[in-house]
């Protein structure tokens, strides 16, 4: 789908100044393998991510984003991580900071592909032989592959990684 038209719209007001969003990951499972997308924007393997649209829910967001991105239907199962992104900056000189809510996602049907602009290849990998990634995406993908009870999110004096240049330095 590309960009959604609530940020073009942002974008034609304020330029490529900083965005706080909130976005969501599909981590989709299919028994050992995981679905990943190879994005076009930085040409990096990832789980399939996404903005959610003004009044959606997350979760619908997750199923949404599955399907737009890989042509794939998924059961969106249950909320696995509640993080945040540093500021990212886009190639197109964009620049947006995100609350992201993950999602553990089981497939349901359809033949994966790439199914939009915002991907190269779509493909299953075997979870324990994953093409190189950021640390990021790589801790969104084990989150959603603990069987454990409960939602991982950062607390109060943990440590969390800065943004390069953030004043105050590293999280006490």
């Amino acid at each position: 789908m590309g960009i959604p038209d609530f940020i073009v719209s942002l974008r034609e007001r304020i330029g490529t100044a900083p965005l706080w969003l909130s976005g969501v990951t599909a981590v989709i499972l299919d028994g050992p393998r995981v679905l990943l997308v190879r994005r076009s924007d930085t040409g990096e393997w990832a789980p399939v991510t996404g903005i959610l649209d003004p009044g959606e829910g997350p979760a619908v967001a997750a199923w949404r984003e599955a399907e737009e991105e890989t042509g794939v239907a998924v059961e969106v199962e249950r909320l696995v991580a509640v993080g945040t992104t540093g500021e990212i900056t886009y190639p197109n000189g964009d620049r947006a900071s995100y609350l992201d809510l993950t999602f553990r996602c089981r497939y349901v049907s359809g033949e994966a592909r790439v199914n939009d602009d915002e991907s190269l290849e779509v493909a299953w990998w075997p979870v324990d032989a994953l093409p190189d990634m950021s640390a990021d995406f790589l801790a969104r993908i084990r989150n959603a592959l603990d069987d454990g009870p409960g939602t991982r999110f950062v607390r109060p004096g943990d440590d969390v990684p800065r943004p390069a240049g953030d004043a105050r330095g590293p999280a006490a």
